[in-house]
């Protein structure tokens, strides 16, 4: 059966995802055990390791910003825990408003994290660039760059980042 074999990565090459997103994802994983650990957050951790590897899931069908969507859709037919599905659904940048998703063409509905892991998982998706891990600074920026300094979409990541860490982004109090 397909769910007792995750959270490693080759259930993502059974979903036809290419090699840079299980790469990503198998990096994701990884920061975020690394967040659990080095914050001793009380989580379940066998559900942000599967939430992580499979939170791009939905990229083996479309790359945009509908791939959370797709992801969660994917999964809900495979039978996995509403758990999993709500981390995929929720884990695009850090959380997209009801509002906001309208504009962006989604179905409208909040996609905020709200429990501990799904804000584990968004959080360390957007701390890995590629394979590569990065600083808070260098999000807010690339944000900046492409949501023309869309402040809630700005504010909701500092925040993310407090309480997934506990910790105050110096440049950004």
């Amino acid at each position: 059966m397909i769910l007792n074999r995750y959270p490693s990565s080759d259930i993502l090459a059974e979903f036809n995802c290419s090699f840079f997103v299980i790469e990503h994802s198998q990096a994701v994983m990884l920061k975020a055990n690394q967040l659990v650990m080095d914050f001793e957050l009380d989580v379940d951790l066998e559900l942000v390791r599967k939430g992580a590897i499979l939170h791009d899931v939905g990229r083996s069908k479309t790359n945009g910003i509908k791939h959370a969507i797709v992801g969660a859709e994917i999964l809900k037919k495979e039978g996995f825990p509403s758990e999993i599905i709500k981390i995929v659904e929720r884990h695009i940048g850090a959380g997209i408003t009801k509002e906001e998703a309208l504009v962006l063409g989604l179905p409208p509905k909040d996609y905020l994290p709200i429990t501990l892991e799904e804000k584990l998982v968004a959080h360390a998706d957007n701390l890995i660039h590629g394979t590569k891990e990065v600083e808070l600074d260098f999000v807010i920026k690339k944000w900046e760059k492409s949501l023309g300094e869309h402040q809630a979409s700005i504010s909701r990541l500092i925040k993310l980042h407090y309480e997934v860490t506990g910790k105050v982004p110096v440049n950004h109090i």
